[in-house]
């Protein structure tokens, strides 16, 4: 997700659950529900640092424990310098539920995450929700705006109440939330289901993937791997909308040969595939040899901005590797 939604979430499930938690616990648990996406600051060194640091270390296990110990010892120096600070047990269980919902929000994304990280390199990813997703964000903030605006209205009419101002919205968004995203899982299952039925142009699915768009729940890009290509859908599951096998993108898979053979072999290309799900390879002839691409279509969706990291291997006219590399995708 992105930065805004988890600010909410963490807001919304402090709010919940510790009602009465000081402005103190509030920020802090914000900023620690937040904190695991400082690894997106890795574009910025290399993409080889991106593809080590992107979701690995802050969105793991380990990484969140870190987290939340990090901040516990700075709310605890914090907590002797200034009075009307909440019981460390408070802050701690505070701190540990928004930064868990930041990682179980984050496993419910395209985007995959190392959860065992550095013990298991493995990826997790239930592809239900795109990386920004309007009506997550839209059900968070009214869960946080609509609670001020009645106790505005109530202050107003001389209305005082006992309670915590704030805990029943924040239950409602976050009930809200999950009911959606659970909808949002089933329709996920219909649309791959709905693509391993069929067959591509003579070919039966060896893989096949279903990814969240942001802008509606009924709105997903599909691939499908086949023996000879890629296939790629732009899949909607409203009412009255059928599904044809024969409208995809095709994105045929090159032939064996030296460069490509070569190419797979190199560390860079090795590095990139652990962590692409659906790698597409090309093969260009230059002036000098070949040189191969490889780029992952997963990562090529939701329009986002964010550049993609690729491998690219130069080889010479035998298919001897003359250099190889990670780099920015400018596409």
């Amino acid at each position: 997700m992105d930065a805004f939604t988890h600010g909410l979430a963490s807001y919304s499930i402090t709010r919940a659950v510790f009602p009465r938690a000081s402005r103190t616990t509030v920020i802090a648990a914000i900023l620690a529900g937040s904190a695991a996406d400082l690894d997106q600051l890795s574009e910025y060194a290399s993409p080889s640092a991106f593809l080590d640091w992107h979701r690995t270390a802050t969105h793991s296990v380990l990484g969140t424990v870190l987290i939340v110990a990090a901040f516990v010892i700075a709310a605890s120096i914090i907590g002797k310098r200034k009075p009307n600070v909440d019981p460390m047990r408070t802050v701690l269980l505070a701190l540990l539920a928004a930064c868990s919902l930041h990682l179980a929000m984050d496993l419910t994304q395209n985007e995959s995450v190392q959860l065992l990280w550095p013990f298991r390199a493995h990826r997790y990813s239930a592809e239900w929700v795109a990386h920004f997703d309007l009506w997550i964000l839209l059900i968070l903030l009214a869960g946080v705006l609509v609670p001020q605006l009645l106790a505005l209205v109530t202050d107003e009419i001389g209305a005082k109440s006992k309670r915590p101002r704030g805990r029943i919205g924040a239950i409602i968004a976050l009930v809200a939330v999950s009911t959606y995203v659970g909808g949002r899982a089933i329709l996920r299952g219909n649309s791959v289901a709905t693509m391993e039925a069929r067959t591509y142009r003579g070919e039966l699915p060896r893989r096949v993937a279903a990814f969240a768009e942001s802008d509606s729940p009924f709105h997903w890009r599909g691939i499908v791997e086949t023996e000879r290509a890629f296939h790629e859908f732009d899949l909607n599951l409203a009412a009255g909308v059928s599904f044809n096998p024969d409208a995809a993108v095709v994105y045929y898979k090159p032939e064996s040969s030296l460069p490509l053979d070569a190419g797979r072999a190199t560390e860079s290309v090795r590095r990139f595939l652990a962590t692409a799900r659906f790698p597409k390879a090309s093969v260009e002839k230059t002036n000098t040899g070949y040189r191969v691409q490889i780029r992952d279509l997963a990562e090529q969706r939701e329009g986002r901005a964010r550049r993609g990291v690729i491998a690219i291997v130069e080889t010479d006219s035998t298919g001897k590797v003359l250099n190889d590399e990670l780099t920015w995708d400018q596409k």
